[in-house]
This record gives C-alpha cells, sequence and structure tokens, in this order.
C-alpha cells in the first residue's frame, strides 16, 4: 500500500504536466481567436448586385433625370491666407515710437480728431499687418483701483506700406470720447491719451487682429464703404491700396473694380481726409464715387437732417444693382448706433427692388460679403 506521504508526493508530481496542458490549449485557442479577428478586419464584403428595374424609376431618380435642378449652389466663404494675428499681446505688447499725431478737423469743426503714426521698423518679431485689421493700444497710467488701463482697439488707417508707403509705420485714426455725467465732463482714457501724446513718446501695442473687415483679393471685386466719423479708418486704407500709384506698384494689384463711399458727418468741416478722397475723385472718375450725408448742414426728403441712410434710400436703384453683382463686398464701420438706421434704410431699399433684406443680409454675410465692424 501507498503511504499518505507517497500519495502526496505523487500527486505534486504530476501538477506541472497539468499546467503545461493547459498553457498550450489556452494558447491554441488565443490563436485560433486573433486569426478569426484579422481575417474579419481584412475580409472585404461582396457588393451586392442589384438588378435594374427597367418598369419603375423611384422618384428621386425621376427627378434626376426629367426635372433640371433649381437648388442655388453652396455659398462658400472664401478663406484669407497669411493673415498676421496677435504678434504682440497684453502680456507681451510692442513698445512702438509715435512718429507724427496731429489734427484732421478743419476750423469751425466739433470735438477732436487725430492722425497718429507709430514706428513698427524695431519691432521683433515684425509687427506686420493687412488693410482692414486693429491694432490694441494700452494706456499709461492706472485706473480708479490701481490697476493697468485696460486696452483698446482701433481700426488700422494706414495700408500694410504705412503712411510714407516704407513698410515699417501704423496709423490711427482717434476721435477723442467725450460726454456728460452728472454735469461733468468726462473724457476717455485711451482716446485722450492718444490724442494728447508726442512725437518721441512710446507707446504698447498689440496685436493686429480681426479678419472680418479684410479686402477681397479679386482686383475686378465692387466695394461698398459706409462709415460715419472715424469710421473711415479702414475705408482710408482701402481707398490708398486701390489708388495711390506706389501702392499699386508695390502690391502688384491693380483695383478694376467700383468703389463707392457713403461717408457721414456733423459739419464740413468734420469730413476726414478730404484732400485725398477729392484727388481719388478726380483721378478716378470711373472707379470712385463719394457720397456725403452731413447731418448739421444738409436736409433729407422729408425736411430732417441728413444721415447716411437717407443716402442710401436716395441711392436705392443704383446700389441695389451692385449688391445683386457677387463681386459686390459691403463694409460698415462707425459708432453701433448707425447699424439700426442703415438696416432700416436698406429693408425700405430692397423693397424697391422687389428684394426682402432680411433674407438678403444673412445670405450676404455667409458669402463673405458683408462686413461689420461698429463700437
Amino acid at each position: 500500500m501507498y503511504s499518505q506521504a507517497k500519495v502526496i508526493a505523487g500527486g505534486l508530481a504530476h501538477i506541472p504536466v497539468v499546467i503545461a496542458v493547459f498553457y498550450f490549449i489556452l494558447t491554441t485557442f488565443n490563436k485560433r481567436a486573433l486569426k478569426f479577428v484579422e481575417e474579419g478586419k481584412t475580409k472585404k464584403p461582396e457588393p451586392k448586385t442589384v438588378q435594374p428595374n427597367k418598369t419603375a424609376v423611384s422618384k428621386s431618380e425621376s427627378s434626376k433625370i426629367d426635372t433640371p435642378k433649381t437648388e442655388s449652389p453652396k455659398v462658400v466663404k472664401k478663406k484669407h491666407a497669411d493673415v498676421p494675428v496677435n504678434i504682440y499681446r497684453p502680456k507681451t505688447p510692442y513698445e512702438g515710437t509715435v512718429i507724427e499725431n496731429y489734427s484732421l478737423l478743419k476750423e469751425g469743426a466739433i470735438g477732436r480728431v487725430n492722425h497718429i503714426t507709430f514706428d513698427l521698423k524695431d519691432s521683433d518679431p515684425f509687427l506686420n499687418y493687412v488693410e482692414g485689421q486693429s491694432i490694441g493700444i494700452m494706456p499709461a497710467g492706472e485706473d480708479a483701483n490701481g490697476k493697468p488701463h485696460k486696452l483698446r482697439l482701433y481700426s488700422i488707417a494706414s495700408t500694410r506700406h504705412g503712411d510714407d508707403f516704407k513698410g515699417n509705420t501704423v496709423s490711427l485714426c482717434v476721435r477723442q470720447l467725450q460726454y456728460e455725467k452728472d454735469g461733468e465732463t468726462i473724457n476717455g482714457v485711451c482716446s485722450t491719451y492718444l490724442c494728447d501724446i508726442k512725437p518721441g513718446d512710446k507707446v504698447k501695442i498689440t496685436g493686429p487682429v480681426g479678419k472680418e473687415m479684410l479686402l477681397p483679393d479679386e482686383e475686378d471685386a465692387n466695394i461698398v464703404m459706409l462709415a460715419t466719423g472715424t469710421g473711415i479708418a479702414p475705408m482710408r486704407a482701402y481707398l490708398r491700396r486701390m489708388f495711390e500709384a506706389t501702392e499699386k506698384e508695390k502690391n502688384k494689384w491693380n483695383f478694376k473694380g467700383k468703389a463707392w463711399l457713403f461717408m457721414g458727418a456733423p459739419k464740413s468741416a468734420n469730413l476726414l481726409y478730404e484732400e485725398d478722397l477729392q484727388r481719388y475723385l478726380t483721378d478716378h472718375p470711373d472707379n470712385f464715387k463719394y457720397t456725403k450725408a452731413i447731418s448739421r448742414e444738409q436736409q433729407n426728403a422729408k425736411g430732417g437732417r441728413m444721415y447716411i441712410q437717407d443716402r442710401v434710400l436716395e441711392s436705392a436703384n443704383e446700389l441695389f444693382n451692385m449688391i445683386e453683382d457677387e463681386k459686390t463686398h459691403i463694409y460698415l464701420c462707425g459708432l453701433k448706433g448707425m447699424e439700426p438706421g442703415i438696416d432700416e434704410a436698406m429693408t425700405k431699399a430692397a423693397e424697391e427692388k422687389g428684394l426682402n433684406w432680411s433674407e438678403l443680409r444673412p445670405q450676404l454675410k455667409k458669402a463673405g460679403r458683408w462686413h461689420v465692424e461698429t463700437y
């Protein structure tokens, strides 16, 4: 008879054999399972063959065969390439030097509006920009809580080549903000700071920012511009790019379309860059049209003050003939309060052409042809 010790020893001796058999079975099963999965991944299902029904055609197929397409083509907003954005940020601004700062107003004008130019040649990386963008200005000093003033954005009034065409400056058109509060005149922090700076002063600059107001690339595009006050800043940049001989030579871009500027101002003395605009009219009569709305000197059809929306109504037929051309872009820049008036005028003008402005405007926006920058 076997002793208990021998039985236990014999049983222990068979354990490695059992483990080996179990491992073999498990390994074989895993290999087969993996092979099945891989075959499932690589094996392509055979395409189903469907016998055509010669006696019946589906509704969708019938429309494709018998009915011409009536759907309007998809509108794709064209993207601009290589547009610089946020080269300098609030935590790391560029300190630009003021080159010049002078008034743009004539005697008898209301308020204070200045043209200010900054030197960019020492910026590293270089602060380049394109027409229609904005830069941020960080005014010196602190607010009532002892914190640095927040930056303000201003539309750029110069082309990418600067006012001197050398490509190392940027210019702004700035109106000093003033308003009454509790019987006291309050001056805007940043606008006053900018209007007061002197040549040689250093100013913290951020940006550039913005892709909403960029010009189309096509030379034969039509550009309709609606501006009030300093809203002319980007329009000035556009017009210089279009009509300044040196600009055209540098850009290898020869504008062949129609440019129409609607400009609103309270008085004739408040019209900005007037000498340049008159020169463009003389030199390019076939490509440039200039319509003014001087509220305190002109009257509309109802005998009230003449505003930019009144001029839009007067020119409704011609204006919407341009808008119906897919090459036409509309730019709106100025005080936010001008938007409702323009919208109302566009609604009435569209009705005269049998169009629905509430439907047309979103279509223009989607197509990248309706550009708005108000503040």
